[in-house]
């Protein structure tokens, strides 16, 4: 509506009123109109998403434990068949067996598997500290229990290096304080009376390191079942494949350095203690005068036949039916040549010695030995669990079929139990001998069997045969199988680009499993690796998050462009959990992010009101000397230093919201820095809120205090960034 000025009758009483009835009309049609408006706007507010929480029922710990137990005590007949073929998992597939399909691949790897694992057994019991038919005895029991009681189809398990190396270690430590100090005594009389295994009589060093070992082996196993009982397979998770590779080749180099002696026919005791690699590579250099020559030709030559072979079977395994089983044509070659050419009275070789054949009855482990060999056996057992799970996993995900790992503990364990009754040592999977079983077209544990079979027959009929075969030709073979473990040092340049933290913990690994001591490595290896988590959270990244475009994606400012920051607002993210190690450095790096510390802005601000009144007070003295002019402050002056202390300069936003999608949980530190937070900055005039927090944050905040019972969460908390924005933006307007 518009009004004439230029016409005189507006200015004249009853033009007057009309303007004035005119102008009420027009002010009751604005009215109407802003409330139309407001309630638009109203009708416009943005609504956040609310999430609407179950309720659970409460139920106290009885009840819970109750229940369970009820499950697990449940007698039934259908619970008792489960029980049954959950222990014995042969009893599920084998009745499902199809010979057309499955039989000719079982019998070729078996076959094949247990010409590879005739001389590897003979081999590695001189790791151990064994007689070679005891590595015999404990490849033959350890394939006819794993098939009986494991869960996986393909995996191998048998004589594994890394743990033979392990045990010769505890051997030779329990030997010398025994006071057997003679590097070959097999004969040697010792210490009488060894408890439960000689029953008086005098035991020689032989019969002590059996005594040793199996005992060392059975306590292994029983923590493996123990283990499985309690159902804590998750402890090899702690053992990550980079801690695993890193103690694997330390191992290694530890193993090929205890071999040398062999290569090289010398007749020197294993060293001891830390730094036993260092110490070994100065005695062999020191005693290099005394080189057997046959021993090392012989070992030279086996070394130019051997490593080619390998490498022929790696490349063309693809179109390989089998590999070429050349360690047993070597081992064959080797003691036909030391037998004939009469090595050992000729030269002084040393050789296998005699192989007994069949079995000896079996006895009671020396329980005497168990405070000596308890700690030791555990990290055995861890070791061994981690690796046949491990391969186990592997290899049922390859073949598309899934294992118990508890059910894998308990088949470990007493693989190393029960064969310890018949003086048999640890044993694990053993990777290479799997990846071959897997090549020649294994499908079932059947093939375990097999290899069982030939080793049974090895030990009834073949064994004797092998009493000249030169102790040089087992360390070959033992450190040509090294291969795999020795090449990882070609990837470190790889591991270092891939991941820093993993090649870091390799190395670490590695480097203390070889110089200073294997078991000492592992437990290294575990708490470096146990810091480096740590570190990762204590350098977590912080950021400030921008919008992209008109969607609901916040991003890292400083890594894309084109990102959008909203004005008032300041979106943070901390890619960690929030807890006591870290709290100090989440809230750094939220005050560097703002560019407001609420500590530091609280004590200049207490420090410009003490400025003020002080001023005030010079002022009034002033004032009543008669000084009024000198040194007052102008009110200009007075009102802008007022107006820096309630109104910050660098406090440009109004609303800081706290992205807690990358926190996993929070601990009591954590939730207390966030009520810290809280509190300090709304002292300044800034609103806190949290977004895109998991239910166990949620938790925590409620029983932290953060979110009081009955309160008000939807202001504080909200499910998206953009709730978090949108809420805030409509509640201002």
């Amino acid at each position: 509506m518009s009004y004439n000025l230029t016409d005189p009758s507006v200015f004249s009483s009853g033009g007057l009123a009309r303007v004035e009835k005119m102008a009420g009309e027009e002010n009751g049609q604005l009215g109407d109109r802003g409330a139309s408006l407001g309630r638009a706007v109203e009708r416009k507010r943005y609504t956040p998403v609310l999430l609407e929480e179950q309720e659970k029922e409460a139920e106290d710990l009885r009840s819970v434990l109750t229940r369970k137990l009820k499950k697990k005590c449940l007698c039934s007949p259908s619970r008792a068949k489960e029980l049954v073929l959950g222990f014995f998992p042969i009893l599920s597939w084998l009745p499902q067996y199809r010979p057309k399909e499955w039989l000719l691949g079982d019998v070729m790897s078996g076959l094949i598997v247990a010409i590879l694992l005739v001389p590897q057994s003979i081999a590695y019991s001189l790791l151990a500290g064994q007689e070679p038919v005891y590595g015999l005895y404990t490849s033959f029991f350890s394939c006819i229990i794993y098939a009986v009681l494991a869960s996986s189809r393909h995996v191998s398990v048998g004589i594994f290096g890394v743990l033979c190396l392990l045990v010769g270690q505890v051997v030779d430590r329990e030997l010398l304080a025994a006071g057997y100090t003679s590097e070959g005594g097999r004969n040697q009389t010792g210490m009488t009376g060894a408890g439960n295994l000689t029953a008086g009589m005098t035991c020689d060093q032989s019969c002590y390191a059996v005594a040793v070992a199996t005992m060392l082996t059975f306590m292994a196993g029983l923590y493996q079942v123990l283990m499985g009982i309690f159902q804590v397979g998750f402890v090899s998770v702690y053992l990550s494949d980079s801690l695993l590779s890193g103690f694997a080749t330390g191992a290694s180099l530890t193993i090929l350095t205890s071999q040398m002696r062999h290569l090289l026919g010398l007749k020197l005791p294993r060293v001891q203690g830390l730094g036993s690699l260092v110490k070994t590579w100065v005695s062999l250099f020191q005693n290099l005068k005394d080189t057997n020559l046959c021993d090392l030709v012989t070992s030279l030559l086996c070394l130019l036949v051997l490593v080619p072979t390998k490498e022929l079977n790696n490349r063309y395994k693809a179109k390989l039916k089998a590999p070429i089983p050349m360690e047993l044509l070597v081992v064959i070659v080797a003691t036909l040549a030391s037998h004939y050419g009469r090595f050992e009275e000729r030269f002084h070789s040393g050789v296998a010695g005699n192989i007994s054949t069949g079995f000896q009855p079996p006895q009671m482990p020396d329980w005497s030995l168990i405070p000596n060999v308890a700690l030791d056996a555990f990290s055995i057992a861890i070791i061994g669990f981690a690796i046949t799970v491990s391969l186990s996993e592997m290899f049922a995900k390859k073949h598309g079929y899934t294992v118990d790992a508890n059910q894998e503990m308990y088949a470990i364990g007493f693989c190393n139990i029960l064969p310890s009754f018949f003086r048999c040592f640890t044993t694990s999977a053993a990777l290479t001998k799997t990846l071959v079983k897997d090549s020649t077209g294994c499908n079932t544990q059947l093939s375990s069997l097999v290899t069982a079979l030939v080793l049974l027959l090895v030990l009834l009929v073949i064994a004797p045969l092998f009493y000249s075969l030169q102790k040089c030709v087992l360390g070959v073979i033992i450190i040509v199988n090294l291969r795999g473990a020795l090449r990882k040092f070609g990837e470190i340049p790889q591991m270092w680009r891939v991941n820093r933290v993993d090649a870091a913990i390799w190395l670490v690994t590695m480097a203390t499993s070889a110089l200073a001591n294997t078991e000492l490595g592992l437990l290294v290896g575990v708490v470096f690796s146990a810091f480096c988590v740590i570190a990762r959270t204590q350098r977590a990244r912080a950021a400030e998050l921008g919008q992209a475009g008109e969607t609901g994606l916040y991003e890292d400012l400083s890594v894309y462009r084109g990102l959008q920051a909203h004005a008032g607002f300041i979106v943070f993210r901390f890619e960690a959990p929030v807890y006591y190690a870290n709290q100090s450095l989440f809230k750094k790096a939220l005050y560097r992010c703002s560019g407001l510390d609420p500590a530091k802005e609280a004590a200049l601000r207490k420090k410009e009101q003490q400025q003020q009144k002080k001023k005030e007070k010079d002022n009034k003295k002033e004032k009543e000397a008669g000084l009024e002019g000198k040194g007052e402050a102008s009110p200009d002056s007075a009102v802008a230093t007022v107006a820096q202390v309630i109104v910050p300069e660098k406090c440009s936003f109004h609303t800081l919201v706290v992205d807690c999608s990358p926190v996993l949980f929070l601990d009591t530190a954590g939730v207390n820095a966030l009520k810290e937070i809280y509190r300090d900055y709304k002292e300044l005039g800034v609103e806190v809120l949290l977004a895109q927090c998991n239910p166990s944050v949620l938790d925590s905040l409620r029983r932290g205090g953060y979110l009081q019972q009955g309160s008000d969460d939807a202001r504080l908390v909200f499910c998206t960034i953009s709730d978090a924005i949108g809420s805030t933006q409509s509640y201002c307007t």
